[in-house]
């Protein structure tokens, strides 16, 4: 391959792949990494420094290295250095066919007759692949039109509404598996064991004092009965876990301390209370409520 490729197009080759996985690999947010990072830039400079002095290295060893052989393998390493350079010659030939302009020896017959003070016109074709790309974007222009304003069809707004759409329900999907994003809104009764038993646990580390293990209430209300005093059912419940109970004689508001799951649990928990006989029960406090 070194044969094949002069060291005028490895050098580069090789520093822009390293500098594509650096620009790849380092997040610099909008900006280049080696603008955003100045050690980036020296990092890059050296790589570029240490490929040039291989190269160099490498020629002259190469050259000592041909000294130091024999005729025939001089001979051997000439006839691939020949092979080499027709597949060279192969790819100027291919790139000028490309180009479609006549060489500067035979410019001569494409000089049109027209002369302005000494300065004389070629008549050049143009690229043959700038006409091809021409003619593509013709083909391309066509089927567009017929495929998006003849035949409707689906185009990018239609794609963003699609998306749109997936993206709500994959929002609602995860909600449902999300529990840390429960509010007073979205909460619902857990009848799960797991969730009781954790509910529990959160009880009786937190509850137990004001409420009593068996939710008879204490300096808290009792949690057995139909009575409220800021509402039953799951949401009241929650909510008022969550933000505490009546200002200056209420309990504190747990959202600081627990997580939105924990809420949840606790507050299903709590909920398990209702129609059970405590030891010895509190008073009634608050009105009674009755689920919708």
């Amino acid at each position: 391959m070194k044969n094949f490729i002069p060291s005028w197009v490895r050098v580069p080759i090789v520093f822009f792949i390293i500098f594509g996985l650096v620009e790849y690999f380092i997040d610099s947010g909008n900006k280049p990494a080696f603008m955003e990072q100045p050690i980036i830039m020296l990092f890059l400079l050296l790589v570029l420094l240490i490929l040039i002095a291989t190269e160099a290295i490498v020629g002259s060893m190469d050259n000592i290295l041909y000294q130091s052989l024999s005729e025939e393998a001089k001979a051997r390493y000439n006839s691939q250095k020949a092979k080499s350079s027709k597949f060279i010659t192969w790819i100027k030939k291919t790139y000028t066919k490309l180009l479609g302009s006549k060489p500067i020896q035979e410019e001569h017959e494409i000089i049109l007759d027209h002369n302005y003070d000494g300065i004389k016109e070629l008549d050049n074709n143009l690229p043959p692949w700038w006409i091809w790309s021409f003619y593509a974007s013709i083909v391309f222009a066509v089927i567009y039109l017929a495929r998006f304003h003849v035949f409707n069809g689906t185009n990018q707004y239609d794609e963003l509404e699609t998306e749109y759409a997936q993206a709500k329900i994959d929002i609602e999907n995860y909600k449902k598996t999300a529990k840390d994003l429960v509010d007073f809104n979205t909460v619902e009764l857990l009848t799960e064991a797991s969730d009781l038993k954790n509910g529990q646990k959160i009880f009786a580390e937190n509850c137990v004092a004001c409420h009593k293990a068996d939710g008879g209430g204490g300096i808290g209300p009792n949690l057995t009965d139909k009575h409220w005093i800021l509402g039953g059912g799951i949401k009241n419940v929650f909510k008022t876990v969550s933000e505490g109970g009546r200002d200056g004689k209420g309990m504190i508001a747990w959202k600081t301390l627990l997580k939105p799951a924990e809420m949840a649990q606790v507050s299903s928990y709590v909920l398990q209370f209702q129609g059970t006989t405590p030891a010895e029960p509190k008073p009634a406090e608050g009105d009674i409520w009755e689920d919708e």
